[in-house]
């Protein structure tokens, strides 16, 4: 070492490895790129496991939420999300980008993209802390901004519209594929528009409601551009039992009109992904009941409506649906790849009896389960946000409605949402789910965010629809499973021949089990109450029920579960910090 630096009169004097100097670095367009490419961040396979915060899922993990429910919370213990290195290291190329010998236009280009992500960034903070401290450039231990309180949550969203109305003026509609361009940017201000407008109408502890409509209205400019200039369109040959389905299994989504942005894998390229054992079967989550009964029949009416719907068994649930549940879950009949025979539910403790088919690739090939692609911005959900904002804003009318949310139910063959309908005759199981939503579009509003839940189930956007809807309360809710009445034989792929034998608990399970009329040995389950040594816990036991998943009583407290608390270290670090709504 000694000889090294004796050789090498400079190197005390350099940039550490891991430092990016300015002066050497931001020079040519390929510096930028490379420092932007290195920001970049989608959904990825991750994606369809991410509802498990949600009422679409029953969970065995140890999510955040959960535990808030059932445990003792507080910033001692709920210490995540107060991070700022990502904001760093976007600061960083805001401060230096100008040094680079680009025109304008090349170097707005990348400074929007930059701002892009900072609004991404700081829209997730709000939605976690609400009130967050806003920083527009670098800091450095010492400097006085490291210890300021928080700005409020006006203020720092305006900056972020201010960060998004840069790149939408400046990002590129050409990027290369998997990088977000100019539609990408309007998608995020679209969602972002809905999500704090919505937030702020039916959150009022922000007191921020007089300013709920300019976001709304900003969310329906946006969406209305992509409409009309973004040229995409929903995905639709005409074969509504597998067009819905191929946006999320297939290998190759680049050139699909509904695609915004797509997160692209290709083991060839060693670039791959695979979700499946996490999605698929009883590891750690199952879809819950409560979700299978929000589907629509496939003439448009409800399952709820129908005398009996609390006690129907899994084949007549699939019965008749809206087909997007088939492609959603495992439906009676299907089959995996790898059988010789339907699937036959495999049934657990804990878990639900479903089994998700969103994101799952139906294959035995290597090649073919690491290089599905990932929809990142779908066109779907901007007509959603579309269709959603207007009703919000009491603006909605019959042709939105035809331009929005049925072109999705037309996709898959139902019958097309009627306003006057909707709003004539709500659905009072959605009512009941959101007591504070009332006025004249109530009807219709429900049928959007029944759409809602449907079409964008297990994209990891269940949880913000909940808590902007101020429904925390409906994470109480245990989610459960499929319904048995009791002991006896059950058919589970829909051809009328028993698959399972439910016995009671106690009773040994034979080593000779019987075979059904096709031969196949029936499946045995013992069956209890939650917390028994029963393999399945159902409601009532040996006298049936839906399937527990879990016993422990959920408690959301309002408002302070829709936050969270700044961890206790960094208000030991700065005492300007402050705890709201009730942390501490």
């Amino acid at each position: 070492m000694a000889t090294f630096v004796s050789c090498n009169k400079e190197f005390l004097d350099r940039y550490p490895q891991t430092s990016i100097t300015p002066e050497v670095f931001f020079n040519t367009e390929e510096d930028l790129a490379l420092y932007i490419n290195g920001m970049l961040s989608m959904s990825d396979h991750g994606m369809y496991v991410n509802d498990q915060s949600t009422d679409n899922v029953a969970t065995t993990g140890a999510v955040e939420v959960k535990n808030i429910m059932t445990g003792s919370p507080s910033s001692q213990n709920i210490t995540s999300g107060w991070g700022w290195g990502r904001l760093r290291t976007i600061n960083y190329f805001l401060e230096n980008y100008q040094r680079a010998d680009v025109t304008a236009e090349t170097a707005n280009h990348y400074a929007g993209l930059a701002r892009y992500y900072r609004a991404i960034f700081y829209h997730n903070m709000v939605k976690r802390f609400s009130d967050v401290p806003w920083y527009s450039g670098t800091l450095n231990p010492g400097d006085e901004e490291l210890y300021k309180a928080q700005d409020p949550r006006a203020l720092v969203m305006d900056s972020v519209l201010a960060d998004l109305d840069f790149a939408l003026a400046t990002v590129r509609e050409d990027v290369p594929t998997g990088t977000p361009g100019k539609w990408a940017v309007a998608v995020m201000d679209a969602r972002i528009a809905l999500y704090e407008g919505t937030y702020r109408k039916y959150h009022p502890e922000l007191e921020l409601q007089g300013t709920a409509d300019a976001f709304l209205q900003r969310a329906v400019g946006a969406a209305e551009r992509i409409m009309a200039e973004g040229g995409f369109s929903i995905h639709d040959t005409g074969d509504p039992t597998s067009d819905y389905a191929a946006l999320f299994g297939s290998q190759d989504l680049a050139g699909n009109s509904e695609m915004i942005l797509v997160n692209s894998y290709d083991q060839t390229k060693n670039r791959s992904g695979n979700q499946n054992t996490g999605i698929f079967g009883n590891y750690e989550q199952s879809p819950s009941r409560d979700l299978v009964q929000t589907y629509l029949m496939a003439d448009g009416s409800r399952l709820t409506d129908q005398t009996g719907y609390a006690t129907f068994g899994f084949v007549k649930e699939f019965e008749n649906r809206d087909p997007r549940l088939a492609q959603t879950l495992a439906y009676p009949g299907w089959q995996r790849a790898q059988d010789n025979a339907p699937y036959v539910q495999f049934l657990a403790r804990n878990f639900s009896g479903y089994h998700q088919l969103k994101g799952y690739v139906n294959s035995t090939d290597q090649l073919t389960l690491n290089s599905s692609d990932v929809p990142v911005h779908r066109y779907a959900e901007v007509l959603l946000i579309l269709a959603e904002a207007k009703a919000e804003l009491g603006t909605l009318t019959q042709g939105d409605l035809d331009n929005t949310v049925n072109l999705l139910r037309k996709r898959v063959g139902l019958p097309d949402l009627n306003l006057v309908q909707a709003n004539a005759n709500p659905d009072p199981f959605q009512a009941q789910k959101f007591p504070n939503l009332t006025g004249t579009n109530q009807g219709v509003i429900l049928e959007i965010r029944r759409e809602r839940r449907v079409e964008l189930a297990f994209e990891n956007t269940r949880y913000d629809d909940l808590m902007r809807w101020h429904a925390g309360k409906l994470l109480e809710e245990i989610p459960d499973g499929m319904y048995f009445p009791g002991v006896g034989d059950y058919d589970m792929t829909g051809d009328d021949i028993p698959d399972i034998r439910l016995i009671p608990e106690g009773q040994t399970i034979p080593s000779e089990r019987e075979r059904n009329s096709l031969g196949v040995p029936l499946v045995y389950y013992t069956i209890g109450t939650f917390g028994s040594s029963a393999t399945v816990f159902l409601q009532n036991g040996v006298n049936g029920g839906t399937m527990v998943t879990d016993n422990r009583e959920r408690t959301f407290l309002e408002p302070k579960y829709y936050y969270r608390p700044v961890p206790n270290t960094q208000v030991v670090l700065n005492p300007n910090l402050r705890q709201l709504f009730g942390w501490e």
